[in-house]
């Protein structure tokens, strides 16, 4: 992950709670969008299944590039 992509989501797994804000939800969408590359689009809001799973793939991503 890179530099400011570490920093962004450190503060994202500092700061998150049951429900997203409209921010947090922009960054899981444009770090997975990025990171498993396909293009940009938010999940329907209506069944949180889908972002939860990307912040999940997310976390995985960060925990191993974490000690780089």
């Amino acid at each position: 992950m890179e530099e400011l992509d570490r920093i962004d989501w450190e503060r994202f797994r500092s700061d998150v709670s049951n429900k997203l804000n409209k921010d947090q939800f922009e960054l899981v969408c444009t770090l997975h969008a990025k990171y498993f590359k396909h293009s940009f689009y938010k999940p329907c809001t209506c069944n949180p299944r889908t972002i939860k799973t990307w912040i999940s793939q997310l976390n995985d991503i960060y925990d191993e590039n974490r000690d780089d």
